[in-house]
């Protein structure tokens, strides 16, 4: 995919997959990284299956190899499966995704794609069904997801595929 790494973490290796992985190369940074992950995941007002919906779009948007294979427990603790998971395709409108969650995934896309043109009627459907704090919630995690897959893909050095493998928010 994006042949060979630009940043390499050539340290004994720890167990951790962040830490082995080029960001273990700034740790102050992966760790305020991980600390607002943590945040992201368990401080604010959408579900986590929410938050890997809108997570999921991103990474097949990016084409982050890392972040399109990683599926957080927390999320399928509640209730996303892979048969939902197949559902964040270019076909989402047409699915049995909730409205909540198609909204989620066009939401996402305006935010990739050019956050200020929301036309009026997502601006209105957003509005019926997602309160402020959600709005704004998800607007970060967005944000955050985003930056964090960017920066794996420039990184380079991805396998052109990896097997579905769930992690856990480190403690």
């Amino acid at each position: 995919m994006s042949g060979s790494p630009r940043a390499v973490n050539s340290a004994k290796r720890t167990g951790d997959m962040m830490r082995d992985s080029a960001l273990g190369l700034v740790p102050e940074t992966l760790d305020a990284y991980m600390d607002l992950n943590r945040c992201i995941w368990e401080a604010g007002p959408l579900r986590p299956a929410e938050l890997e919906i809108a997570r999921l779009r991103n990474a097949r948007t990016v084409n982050c190899v890392f972040c399109k294979s990683v599926r957080y427990d927390l999320a399928r603790l509640d209730g996303l499966d892979e048969s939902r998971v197949d559902m964040i395709d270019d076909d989402y409108a047409g699915s049995d995704l909730s409205e909540r969650e198609k909204l989620i995934l066009a939401y996402t896309d305006q935010y990739l794609f050019n956050p200020a043109a929301i036309d009026e009627a997502l601006k209105s459907s957003l509005l019926e069904l997602f309160s402020p704090a959600e709005l704004v919630h998800l607007s970060l995690a967005v944000a955050h997801f985003n930056g964090f897959s960017r920066c794996a893909v420039a990184l380079g050095g991805m396998p052109d595929k990896l097997p579905i493998m769930e992690i856990s928010l480190p403690d």
